[in-house]
């Protein structure tokens, strides 16, 4: 494997497999990530919602874990087989920044589809499209209670002890699009929530769209709105052409730039670098295809690595360098959750954090040295694979000299294979 494929297999990718040997050339290969995902299979939204709906509690609850756990595996399975890593990282980044969580019975069963149909569809299209998607997504509208949101001058508002919630509009302007540095004020946030009363799920009967979105025009705010300084008419139009705005806002583009970067160069990129992902937004109208080819193409992605691994990154790279089969796949789940990632559960809106400061802790590291300790016991890796090639599957362009050489002199498989996993290399990308 050449320096930079094993890289593009780390910085770009999941980690390198022993049975799936990379091109020396890699940018092609990663080019040729970009295109339509596959259909991700799994239950729809008519069908989660009858679960949710499902008046038997015990028979729910029971049906509802086996979803989220059918979900879960069919993720890990992906993520430890896929011969398209560079796509499933761009997948679970654009997840990230827009994320939902599972914490909560509807969250839970809502996450695996919002995954499969609000983001995969859309990664390497408009990122307008994936944001308008996610948004009408119940999952979306369940998390930050946009379902919940009425207007108080609205039929509804007016009859029931109901009012404005800010939480969809808020994310909205503060981490999804524009961010603070946008200019937007307190007045702009209250403009958004009202465009956007009525958003809510269809539930039961009301399901007659696949995407289980419903526009309930009663709970809608009447009467224009004022947002950043331009004028929305009432109705579900307004707040599709402002989500429409605000995703192609130059100030967005910016944002989305610098946190690209951040992920796919350093915490702290070069300015440079930046303002040529922010031209590739602008100049594409935010197509993530064409942004993707400028990520691959940008010179500073391809500089030392520096990043430290999330917790899913360090244990979807281990695994993968270990040749752990399709069946591993819950014990990928039961490591990202020890390691402090859950998949799908990030503490708060924001998504999970991307930094040395987040995953650079010694309480995360230690964990991170135990699990390495039981998985070289108990996989009985030195056998598995000849230590040079795991050494060159998991560190890549990253391993040094000292640490293949202190593997060979090991008293053990088990020690030769721990010094390995657990090397301050290995958790770099």
């Amino acid at each position: 494997m050449t320096p930079s494929a094993a890289h593009a297999a780390i910085r770009f990718g999941l980690g390198a497999r022993p049975d799936a040997p990379l091109p020396d050339d890699p940018k092609p290969w990663l080019a040729a990530q970009i295109r339509p995902l596959a259909e991700a299979p799994g239950p729809s939204l008519a069908e989660i919602q009858a679960i949710l709906t499902d008046r038997n509690r015990e028979r729910a609850g029971e049906l509802r874990r086996d979803l989220t756990r059918a979900e879960s595996l069919a993720w890990a399975q992906r993520a430890l087989m896929t011969d398209a890593p560079f796509a499933e990282r761009w997948a679970d980044f654009w997840f990230n920044h827009l994320t939902i969580s599972r914490r909560g019975p509807a969250a839970a069963a809502y996450a695996g589809n919002y995954h499969r149909l609000a983001i995969r569809p859309h990664v390497f299209g408009r990122f307008d499209a994936m944001l308008l998607a996610a948004y009408r997504h119940p999952a979306m509208l369940a998390y930050l209670d946009q379902a919940s949101s009425v207007g108080p001058g609205s039929r509804g508002g007016q009859r029931r002890n109901a009012g404005l919630n800010e939480n969809l509009a808020r994310e909205c302007l503060e981490l999804h699009t524009i961010t603070p540095a946008g200019g937007y004020t307190q007045a702009d946030v209250a403009a958004l929530a009202r465009i956007l009363t009525g958003w809510s799920i269809a539930r039961g009967a009301e399901q007659n769209e696949p995407a289980g979105f419903m526009f309930r025009e009663p709970a809608h705010e009447p009467g224009p709105k004022t947002l950043l300084g331009r004028q929305y008419p009432e109705g579900l139009e307004a707040g599709e052409q402002a989500l429409l705005f605000l995703a192609n806002q130059p100030a967005t583009h910016r944002a989305l730039a610098r946190k690209l970067a951040r992920h796919f160069i350093s915490d702290d990129p070069p300015a440079a670098a930046v303002a040529r992902l922010e031209t590739a937004f602008r100049t594409s109208q935010g197509d993530l295809g064409i942004v993707a080819r400028a990520v691959i193409a940008e010179p500073a992605a391809w500089q030392p690595l520096t990043k430290i691994k999330s917790g899913q990154d360090y244990t979807l790279s281990v695994m993968r360098a270990l040749g752990m089969p399709e069946r591993a796949a819950p014990a990928v789940l039961g490591t990202m959750t020890r390691l402090g990632q859950a998949l799908w559960g990030a503490p708060a809106p924001i998504g999970w954090g991307d930094d040395a400061a987040t995953w650079a802790v010694p309480e995360q590291l230690m964990r991170r040295v135990d699990w390495a300790n039981e998985l070289a016991g108990r996989a009985d890796a030195g056998q598995r694979l000849p230590l040079a090639e795991l050494a060159e599957n998991l560190l890549g362009p990253l391993a040094r000299a000292e640490t293949v050489a202190a593997a060979r002199r090991a008293g053990s498989a088990q020690e030769a294979v721990l010094l390995i996993l657990a090397s301050p290399e290995a958790h770099r990308r």
